[in-house]
């Protein structure tokens, strides 16, 4: 068994692998991006403010350069998918506090300064037409690097002729020059302006713990997801401990109750609750309980003065702002848990072996206790990986309704506003959590049923 689980846990990294791959490769090639968002929130923004605002949205138009800085500060610049992916897992190293200089032709040397050093660095070029970086003293660079970026496009130089042509000048004999020539005079060719780039290079990505920075907010997506993590984790716990400590100990009475006036009244419940969707259950306890009745808030995890309160009252405070989103998150798996621990309770009393058992001189209540009720704990064993997912992931539309600040809501909204880094930092970790879920599931399952071995 242990092999089994030491296979299973070295199967995780070529996993997500190929799920993140999948992911990074479809964020590249649909539609839209962090740039094109924010293009259509300035066009947007440009339409509702009437003629006005419109001439000003006008000229908030971004040009071919800022759209392309745009795309180097959010590194969607690389036209390699494959290595910009490796870029991203830490194992192709990223051009970092780039800095763009405009070099002439006529100069040998120039400085600059960059945002990720106090310290002015100068650009020298050599005699062979290439470029070397040193500290104003001369000393080593250190890390900087500077490459060329090419020629900086000129325009063809204009000239002047007709109408509104300059008159020519006389010619020595002091004659005028004949009406309507242009000038022969030859303009100053334009000077040569090299473009350059100072840089340095870093491994920074999943390996070395960076997922990167939010294309929306300017957050790092590690920062994000921990800000959010003790919501999801507190509504994954409170979920999953309710919905055993109920679903159980019901399940087994409808199962001894089977066809009796606490069975069918149960069911009717129980499937009653089962067929509501949980974010229509939700709006519908936000208008009646907290909106027209006023017993429980809208919305939110904690009151305005949630950090005035002591620790009791803090406590109270967080379980009168969640009574509404659990009973919400508890309705769907509580029905589930319920009718498969009744149905499988069911099954194992109609088995030979508990006829076996009573027949020996153990009673009814021993025989199920002893052993229907141990292997009726199988199935309900599996889904307990499916409850630890939840415990992060949570459920966006309950989240949407109840105004919650959970991990489900940030995926969502990562993937409405194309935020990239958010997208691949949390599909990463549900994909984690998805493969360990499934891995204590079979846990579990050894756990209860001895027969059970994993080869």
């Amino acid at each position: 068994m242990r092999a089994y689980f030491i296979r299973r846990l070295l199967l995780i990294p070529p996993t997500l692998l190929g799920v993140t791959l999948v992911v990074f490769i479809l964020t590249r090639f649909v539609p839209g991006g962090p740039v094109e968002s924010l293009l259509a929130q300035m066009r947007r923004a440009s339409a509702d403010g009437g003629a006005r605002v419109g001439m000003v949205g006008q000229k908030q138009a971004l040009s071919t350069e800022q759209i392309d800085q745009l795309k180097e500060f959010y590194n969607l610049d690389d036209t390699n998918h494959l290595r910009a992916y490796a870029k991203w897992l830490g194992v192709w190293p990223t051009a970092v506090g780039r800095k763009k200089v405009e070099f002439p032709a006529s100069e040998t040397s120039q400085p600059v300064r960059t945002a990720l050093t106090r310290e002015r660095l100068v650009i020298h070029r050599e005699a062979t037409g290439t470029y070397r970086l040193t500290t104003a003293d001369g000393g080593s660079a250190g890390p900087w690097k500077v490459r060329s970026l090419g020629i900086k496009p000129t325009p063809p130089a204009s000239t002047t002729d007709g109408a509104g042509a300059a008159p020519a000048p006389a010619p020595a004999g002091g004659a005028p020059a004949p009406a309507g020539t242009a000038s022969e005079t030859p303009s100053n060719p334009p000077a040569v302006i090299e473009r350059l780039e100072v840089y340095q290079t870093r491994f920074t990505g999943v390996l070395t713990g960076d997922l990167g920075r939010s294309t929306r907010y300017q957050d790092t997506v590690v920062s994000m997801i921990t800000e959010r993590m003790p919501v999801s984790v507190y509504y994954g716990l409170m979920t999953m401990l309710i919905s055993y400590l109920i679903s159980i100990p019901l399940g087994l009475l409808k199962a001894l109750k089977h066809n009796k006036l606490f069975d069918n009244v149960t069911s009717m419940l129980v499937f009653s609750g089962y067929a509501i969707p949980a974010f229509a259950l939700g709006a519908l306890l936000v208008t009646w309980l907290a909106v027209r009745l006023g017993w429980f808030p809208a919305g939110g995890f904690t009151g305005h003065d949630f950090a005035d309160r002591d620790v009791t009252g803090k406590m109270l405070d967080i379980l009168y702002h969640s009574a509404l989103p659990l009973f919400c998150y508890t309705i769907g798996s509580f029905a589930f848990l319920t009718m498969m621990m009744k149905n499988q309770l069911m099954d194992n009393l109609s088995a030979d072996y508990i006829r076996t058992a009573v027949a020996k001189g153990r009673s009814f209540n021993q025989a199920v206790r002893h052993h229907a009720l141990r292997n009726a704990f199988i199935p309900i064993a599996t889904t307990l990986g499916r409850l630890v997912t939840l415990l992060v992931t949570g459920s966006f539309l309950i989240e949407r309704v109840f105004d919650i600040n959970g991990f489900g809501l940030l995926f969502y909204e990562s993937a409405i506003d194309r935020d990239y880094p958010v997208v691949m930092g949390t599909t990463l970790l549900t994909a984690l959590l998805i493969m360990l879920g499934n891995i204590v599931s079979d846990l579990a399952v050894a756990m209860v049923d001895p027969r059970v071995k994993f080869s």
